[in-house]
């Protein structure tokens, strides 16, 4: 599991007890981890996160000493993953780790290499959900797909797969940068169901005008990245090819 964190000292404690419960307990998943970035954190999250660790040996910590973006801290995060799978979401408490429940036995089955959470009904406000809903449609546009909720950070994904990304988002834009990279190397995401409610506490790290005029130029970017692969400007680098292996064997 990987996952960014800033200024989540209202979140973090019940996040990571939350996630630890469910992978210790649950009899379909062996190995695990809890990887996190603390993104340079201003508040108690650096303090809360190392107390954790004192009872939770399977928590990684990854420090930045200055606020670096969430893109950079979950590129961060999941270049510290060690198992055959990744799990991501936010730190905010927004994705139940319980959603798992319904990935599992689909990759079990290596009925594919990427899946992605589908919120069917997003815990925002009217003017993130519209953000949403318009730079997911340009994405959909520019990329042959038809996503339901692209820019959704909850995704299940083979771990080589998900660590060859070179990743270039600095702030709230990485889900969506993800769901371009797999898809631009042939991979089709399979898109499930899951839940999404409300911050448990604190606000957002982004500001909603900043953050819609970066959405907007980083959509474009990512569609005029794509232009240029299929006319051969840019070289798309090879994807790894082992075969995936189930969340019983390993997993994070």
């Amino acid at each position: 599991m990987a996952a960014p964190a800033y200024n989540e000292a209202a979140n973090i404690a019940a996040a990571v007890t939350e996630w630890r419960e469910y992978l210790a307990g649950h009899p379909a998943i062996g190995a695990w981890e809890i990887v996190l970035c603390n993104d340079g954190s201003t508040d108690a999250t650096g303090e809360i996160l190392a107390e954790l660790r004192e009872g939770c040996p399977e928590l990684v910590v990854v420090d930045f000493a200055a606020n670096r973006g969430a893109g950079a801290a979950i590129a961060a995060a999941i270049a510290h993953t060690r198992l055959d799978w990744v799990v991501l979401l936010d730190s905010d408490g927004q994705f139940p780790i319980a959603n798992l429940d319904a990935f599992l036995d689909r990759v079990r089955a290596g009925e594919a290499d990427a899946f992605s959470g589908a919120r069917i009904r997003k815990a925002d406000g009217v003017a993130y959900r519209w953000g949403s809903a318009a730079s997911g449609a340009v994405s959909n546009l520019t990329h042959g797909t038809r996503y339901r909720d692209y820019n959704s950070i909850f995704k299940v994904v083979r771990g080589p797969l998900l660590r060859a990304l070179a990743l270039e988002s600095s702030g709230m834009n990485c889900s969506t940068e993800i769901t371009a990279r797999v898809t631009e190397l042939g991979r089709t995401w399979v898109e499930i169901p899951i839940e999404h409610r409300e911050r448990g506490g604190g606000a957002r790290g982004w500001r909603f005008w900043r953050g819609a005029r970066d959405r907007a130029l980083f959509v474009g970017y990512l569609g005029y990245r794509r232009w240029l692969l299929r006319r051969g400007v840019l070289r798309l680098p090879e994807a790894p090819e082992e075969p995936a292996r189930g969340l019983t064997e390993r997993a994070r």
